[in-house]
């Protein structure tokens, strides 16, 4: 190696944190992150990391995978997909499960734990030509800057600059209410049959226009409990939350089954009113990259989560960034590294948020060819999961190095 290249990268997320800890192994790298929160909350609670993303941890290296780990998360065995409403009420669409005992198929993650524990490594250094200029008035000097500043991202808009609509989120028309639940309060609700933590699994709920998702996680522990309507009037405007009392929500699930509507009741109804946050996504972006500046994570890509994806797309973009930032010898060569990057990662990602919204319409019901028949949804729905979880993450990253090579 000829020298020190100097890399900032903004924001202490799931896709700042990954890529510094993938970036750490490379020691002609001189890497800072930098973020403004004093302390990780516990907004969005929790992330599942999908069979690719599990993929690209490992490849990443054994102490990202073994961060996963130490963070609690937990391995989901299956995720099913449940029809609530319509003429088959509390009936099974369909199942993911493990292709063989041991298969990794989605791991559920607290996500405040997994960022400490990404983020238990730092780094330090020098100076370079590039200079951040912060609201606090400080500086910072660097070659190259990575903007892992999340949906809102102020990077994004320095590449495409503010006037380009796809700078900017948008409403993507649903909001949610998640809680975190204690285990056992969780199972008294749903049963046994549905929160085993000897048994994990997922599961998704389709309704006349809302979907409601549990999962165990935090080593058993807690359930996450989200449930997640459709706003149609929301869709494209820019309203990040509301205020929803008590009884609009009992009144969603007036016609669902009564284990599912009490456990609502007891675990999202015990306030009069609370404030929901609405789901945003990104148009997509015509680069993630411009000169010595790249995004990723929400950054780069902000998604619905209807297809467990989001944090995925971070893991992987951290794999392919690192790889090939890792085999750059001069700033030069860190440039060509930037652009690569775009021209890899961009066709994957930006389709996984366009499935991921239509995918959303027919999990709250609303799918022109599947409503809420049955049939239907066993017939369109699994299918959309197939280039996200057999992705061949191996070949993706090997053809980004050999891009890399070629020059």
């Amino acid at each position: 190696m000829t020298g020190s290249i100097r890399i900032a990268v903004t924001g202490g997320g799931l896709s700042g944190a990954s890529l510094v800890h993938a970036l750490l192994k490379y020691p002609h790298l001189d890497v800072h992150i930098f973020e403004s929160a004093s302390e990780f909350k516990e907004a969005g609670a929790a992330i599942g990391m999908n069979r690719s993303a599990l993929k690209a941890l490992n490849l990443i290296g054994p102490s990202t995978a073994q961060s996963l780990r130490d963070a609690g998360a937990v391995p989901q065995k299956a995720v099913h997909f449940m029809l609530a409403e319509g003429d088959h009420p509390d009936t099974q669409i369909d199942v993911i499960k493990e292709a063989f005992p041991g298969q990794q198929l989605t791991h559920i993650v607290h996500r405040a734990a997994y960022l400490r524990e990404l983020l238990s490594m730092r780094a330090s250094g020098n100076d370079g030509p590039l200079t951040l200029h912060f609201a606090d008035g400080s500086t910072h000097e660097c070659d190259i800057l990575v903007g892992a500043d999340g949906i809102h991202s102020m990077v994004r808009k320095i590449i495409l600059g503010d006037d380009d609509p796809a700078a900017h989120p948008r409403n993507a028309g649903w909001w949610c209410i998640m809680a975190l639940v204690p285990y056992e309060e969780a199972r008294a609700c749903l049963g046994d049959d549905y929160v085993n933590a000897d048994d994990p699994a997922e599961y998704g709920w389709v309704g006349d226009g809302t979907f409601l998702m549990h999962n165990v996680l935090s080593e058993g522990s807690l359930v996450q409990f989200v449930i997640s309507p459709r706003d149609e009037d929301a869709d494209g405007s820019d309203k990040w939350n509301r205020m929803v009392t008590a009884a609009e929500i009992r009144k969603l699930f007036v016609e669902w089954p009564p284990r599912l509507r009490n456990a609502v009741d007891r675990l999202l109804c015990d306030k009069a009113g609370q404030t929901a946050m609405y789901l945003w996504e990104h148009p997509p972006a015509r680069t993630y990259v411009s000169g010595p500046i790249c995004v990723t994570g929400d950054a780069a890509h902000a998604t619905t989560p209807w297809q467990g994806s989001g944090g995925g797309m971070s893991i992987e973009d951290s794999l392919i960034l690192s790889a090939l930032l890792g085999r750059a010898t001069t700033p030069e060569e860190a440039l060509k590294a930037l652009k690569i990057y775009g021209e890899v990662r961009r066709p994957r990602t930006q389709r996984i948020v366009e499935s991921s919204k239509g995918t959303g319409l027919i999990a709250t019901g609303r799918g022109e060819e599947t409503g809420l028949e049955l049939e239907k949804l066993r017939e369109k729905m699994m299918p959309r999961w197939d280039f996200i979880l057999d992705f061949d993450v191996e070949k993706h990253l090997a053809d980004a190095v050999a891009m890399m090579a070629k020059g």
